[in-house]
């Protein structure tokens, strides 16, 4: 089989039944849906466990269930087109603008 890219140590985590018991954890979570699609107001049904933030960027993260979702495969090709020959997604800073109420009424 060929891969994108090649296998490493993170892939193997994905093997565990640590990892397995807690992808049913998530999905029970998220009742089995997207995420992402459910954030535009679509109901889909979803089947992978994303890494929010990626566990490549910060390992400390894979276990992280506030880090987890369940999102659809097509979800999960626009999260990665790399994946499928495309050009890696650029990851947008947040940017957090503060809003302050004044005393006048």
């Amino acid at each position: 089989m060929r891969y994108a890219r090649e296998r490493d140590e993170i892939d193997k985590l994905y093997k565990t039944t640590r990892w397995k018991k807690l992808r049913i954890v998530v999905i029970r979570r998220d009742f089995g849906l997207c995420q992402e699609c459910k954030r535009r107001g679509i109901i889909t049904k979803g089947r992978i466990i994303h890494h929010k933030i990626e566990a490549r960027d910060d390992l400390s993260k894979f276990w992280d269930i506030d880090n987890l979702e369940v999102i659809c495969d097509s979800c999960h090709n626009k999260e990665h087109p790399e994946r499928s020959g495309g050009v890696k997604k650029k990851k947008n800073k947040v940017k957090v603008v503060k809003f302050y109420s004044n005393n006048e009424r």
